[in-house]
């Protein structure tokens, strides 16, 4: 092999490994769907919570919550694949804060949370009336804000991404070297 070949094969497997990102980098999971949405304003109280994941969720692992003003009582996330909901009594109004604590493929833990608003029309209180009448109320069909699609890993430190940048650049340099190390042997 010539040393132009050998020089060339070095860089472009030195160009490769150093650009082709880690597979840790891809391990982190991440919310992709909340029901309620984030930042929603609900006119219907919800009964449950549907967070939808990229990754599946490890049921031992998956803690998903959710506060407000009044102490809520949630069930245990009941997870399917990559999702997992939670049901309660329906909300009163007031602004509710949703958080979730899950695992990655890879071991690390993703937490996050969001927060969205019930505002539901309170129910009508009638005085009595001496006289009964025969006219139906009217209702107003309820609307809720439609899932929140690729919802921002609120709670994800960032930074943690940096060890496996050094390591994948470090490991990248020990294939170049490596490399360039049996090519010279085979030269020689």
């Amino acid at each position: 092999m010539s040393r132009l070949t050998s020089r060339l094969a070095l860089a472009l497997v030195a160009t490769v490994a150093v650009l082709l990102p880690g597979a840790p980098a891809w391990a982190h999971n991440s919310l992709a769907e909340a029901t309620p949405a984030k930042n929603a304003t609900l006119k219907k109280a919800p009964e449950s919570v549907k967070l939808r994941f990229l990754q599946k969720l490890n049921p031992t692992a998956t803690k998903i919550t959710i506060t407000g003003a009044t102490p809520v009582t949630a069930s245990a996330p009941k997870i399917d694949g990559a999702t997992g909901t939670i049901t309660f009594a329906p909300l009163a109004n007031g602004e509710y804060t949703v958080a979730y604590d899950v695992v990655s493929k890879d071991g690390h833990p993703v937490k996050g949370s969001y927060k969205f608003t019930v505002t539901a029309p309170a129910p009508a209180t009638t005085a009595p009336s001496p006289t009964p009448t025969t006219e139906a109320p009217t209702t107003e069909a309820p609307t809720s804000a439609p899932p929140a699609a690729l919802v921002s890993d609120e709670g994800a430190d960032s930074s943690s991404t940096t060890p496996w940048l050094i390591a994948a650049i470090a490991g990248a340099l020990l294939v170049a070297g490596g490399v360039a190390v049996v090519l010279r042997r085979r030269r020689s």
